[in-house]
């Protein structure tokens, strides 16, 4: 895949979907005209997989499979929510909704039960995987998008100690000098940005609200 043809890796965070700032991510992600690629976090289908670790004492490995299949349900739901994406699983079929001007909702399992660039255990996270994917893809730039506020400043090292971030994803941007940002709530007009995509902030300006107190 040519530099000038690397999608953006987007990482929608699972806790994201369930919030009520999804529908207007999608509709970000979905008038974006740069390529991009959705990484699914695991939301609520990953927290009933912490659940089952805990409760029959399950290993990390077969939990970190357990986890990329939530991942799997958050992006089966994802693609349900806007037209214009589509699940899938390996790069080929990601070129090819690339080349459809569809968006390409990853779902991670079948490219990742054999790569040993990532830890089969609890390090690895949908960040990781979103990293991990932006490498493979020849040095792609990834965008994670968290439900939480983000300080945009921050080194990759000081919000994985803050508990934004999984460790792997620091490393993996560090050794493949991966492009990064890390939004936060309220940055949905910096991803519009990213995306080149139109956005409105529910602010009017100025003069578009005195035309309006005159119609």
């Amino acid at each position: 895949m040519s530099t000038l043809h690397k999608p953006t890796v987007v990482k929608l965070g699972g806790s994201l979907a369930e919030s009520r700032r999804i529908a207007a991510i999608l509709r970000i992600v979905g008038a974006a005209r740069r390529s991009c690629v959705i990484v699914p976090g695991g939301g609520s289908f990953a927290d009933a997989v912490r659940a089952a670790y805990k409760k029959h004492r399950l290993s990390q490995a077969v939990a970190h499979r357990m986890a990329m299949l939530a991942m799997h349900q958050t992006g089966m739901m994802l693609a349900g929510m806007h037209a214009r994406l589509v699940p899938v699983e390996t790069l080929a079929d990601m070129r090819r909704a690339l080349a459809d001007s569809r968006i390409p909702v990853w779902l991670p399992l079948k490219l990742s039960a054999r790569d040993t660039q990532i830890t089969a255990n609890w390090r690895t996270t949908s960040d990781g995987l979103a990293a991990r994917l932006a490498e493979r893809l020849g040095g792609a730039s990834v965008v994670l998008v968290k439900s939480c506020r983000v300080d945009r400043s921050a080194a990759p090292t000081r919000l994985v100690r803050a508990g934004v971030v999984d460790p792997v994803f620091a490393e993996i941007v560090a050794r493949a000098c991966l492009p990064w940002r890390v939004l936060g709530a309220g940055d949905e007009a910096e991803l519009a940005r990213l995306l080149a995509a139109p956005h409105r902030s529910g602010r009017r300006s100025p003069a578009r609200r005195a035309i309006a107190r005159h119609r």
